[in-house]
């Protein structure tokens, strides 16, 4: 039974297994076939799809022949239009080599024209240069002759003048100035100057001193008022009105010499220094002190040390005075001996008989060096705006040094010199020959343009506050005043002027070829007022 079942059981195992290996067989006939289905499907999908690639394949190959040709029509045109730039690039190379000919042409046209305009604004130019210094040239002919001219006229207004024909001779010294300033001449040229002076009658004298006038200052910010101080101890206090000169003594005492005089430029007060050794302080009321200067041998010179400070002077000793304590305050001695006192950058300076000068600022600070010329020094001033200086000698001989330290000899005066004052670049000197000269500095050849002829020796001389008049003093004890601003005279000489030239007189003293002018009437007043200004 048991092999009976293990048999059964063994044959349906059998079974089993040839079941499933024949299902299993039908199962692989049967995907075979099916993927034999698809293969021949994708053929048959891919027959049709080269059928129409095929038909797509011959339609592109008709376009591409119609491109072909389509292309070679383009590039026959592109042969041709190749063929047609190169035709006209080979015209426009010609056309440009001609623009250049062309332009190469212009330029040297145009430079040639350039060239003749340069020559002819050369020409132009050489012209109005010849033009210009023609005119120049005629301008300083006629500026040269007009000048000279003026200076005729002024020579022949003093000859009239000494004839005794003063109305012509204040006609000519008008005509003069008129001309030397209209062209610009120099004002202060002897002939023209002095023909002003003249006509101008522009100096008077007041005898007021017994002895020698040695010295003369302003009251503070006042030209009518000033102070005076002489030999024979005088000290005289003088009002200008008018023509008229006023005059009082302050101070008189025989036994004094005074010989230099300051008055303190804010309270008034008068300082006048006596040879004697003493220095009289007073006012316009006449309050006087006498100062006694036991320690310095004769005083001669007193200078402003400081606004409180005055510098005393004598032949060999330098002392300061303290004005507000009223008495010396330091002496020192020298062994040389000193000659006279001025003032040199707003200081004393003083010299010495051995050739030095002393700059003092205080009796312990005081610079000395050698005078710069040679010989006996009695007068010095300086400029200092101007850095120039002047040194008078004891025989009339004038230094001018400029700021370069240059030295030039003035010979006009023929005695010793007593002053010398600058007013900008004019110097003024005056000398014991009795002579006031000015000297214009700025002159190549400076030559003496005298102001003031007296008959005795001039001892000091100074300037009004503003300037407009010299005043001098002299050993006969005489005062002048003397008017030196030329615009003053001019005004003065205008103002006498009663008539013009006549027409004879004109071609006479002028000449015919210089065209009438008038000098007394409205138009020529203004024309002179313009010139003037």
């Amino acid at each position: 039974m048991k092999r009976k079942n293990v048999a059964l059981g063994g044959l349906m195992l059998l079974l089993t297994a040839t079941s499933v290996t024949g299902l299993g067989g039908w199962y692989s006939a049967h995907r075979q076939i099916g993927e034999l289905q698809a293969q021949l499907t994708e053929l048959e999908r891919q027959e049709k799809r080269s059928v129409v690639l095929r038909s797509v394949s011959q339609q592109m190959e008709v376009i591409a022949l119609q491109q072909k040709d389509i292309s070679d029509e383009q590039r026959e045109e592109a042969i041709q239009q190749t063929r047609v730039a190169n035709e006209m690039r080979q015209r426009s190379e010609q056309e440009r080599q001609h623009a250049q000919a062309a332009e190469h042409a212009a330029l040297v046209s145009e430079k040639k024209a350039l060239e003749a305009q340069s020559t002819a604004e050369s020409e132009r130019l050489i012209a109005e240069h010849q033009r210009i210094q023609a005119e120049m040239a005629k301008r300083t002919a006629d500026t040269l002759s007009y000048i000279a001219l003026g200076r005729s006229l002024g020579s022949l207004s003093t000859v009239q003048y000494r004839s005794g024909n003063k109305e012509t001779a204040d006609l000519l010294s008008y005509a003069s100035y008129f001309y030397t300033d209209r062209y610009h001449g120099d004002l202060y040229y002897p002939a023209v100057y002095e023909a002003l002076t003249q006509s101008s009658q522009s100096r008077r004298e007041w005898p007021s001193h017994n002895g020698m006038l040695m010295g003369l200052a302003f009251m503070p910010g006042n030209d009518n008022k000033m102070v005076t101080a002489g030999t024979y101890g005088e000290i005289l206090f003088h009002e200008k009105s008018g023509d008229r000169l006023n005059s009082k003594p302050i101070f008189k005492d025989k036994n004094f010499d005074f010989r230099s005089l300051y008055v303190h430029p804010t309270n008034g007060n008068i300082y006048a220094l006596s040879r004697s050794g003493h220095m009289v302080v007073t006012n316009e009321a006449g309050k006087t002190q006498i100062v006694l200067l036991n320690d310095i041998q004769h005083p001669h010179g007193l200078e402003e040390l400081s606004k409180d400070q005055l510098l005393i002077i004598g032949d060999h000793t330098m002392a300061v005075y303290n004005i507000a304590a009223g008495k010396l305050t330091g002496v020192k001695q020298f062994d040389a001996r000193l000659t006279f006192a001025a003032r040199h950058d707003h200081k004393p300076l003083v010299f010495d008989d051995n050739g030095k000068m002393h700059k003092v600022t205080s009796l312990s600070n005081i610079q000395t060096s050698n005078v710069p010329v040679k010989g006996n020094v009695t007068a010095f001033a300086s400029s200092n705006n101007n850095g120039i200086s002047a040194y008078g000698m004891s025989d009339g001989t004038i230094y001018f040094v400029d700021k370069k330290g240059k030295a030039t000899k003035y010979v006009g005066h023929l005695s010793r010199i007593s002053k010398l004052k600058f007013n900008g670049r004019r110097l003024y000197s005056s000398s014991y020959d009795g002579t006031l000269n000015l000297w214009v500095t700025t002159s190549e050849k400076p030559e003496p343009m005298t102001l003031l002829n007296n008959n005795d020796w001039i001892t000091f001389f100074t300037f009004d506050v503003s300037k407009n008049y010299v005043w001098t003093g002299s050993r006969d004890g005489n005062l002048s005043e003397a008017l030196i601003s030329i615009p003053m005279m001019v005004d003065k000489v205008q103002k006498k002027l009663k008539r013009n030239f006549t027409p004879s007189e004109w071609n006479y003293f002028i000449g015919s070829k210089v065209p009438y002018e008038t000098f007394v009437n409205t138009a020529t007043a203004q024309h002179r007022k313009e010139v003037r200004r």
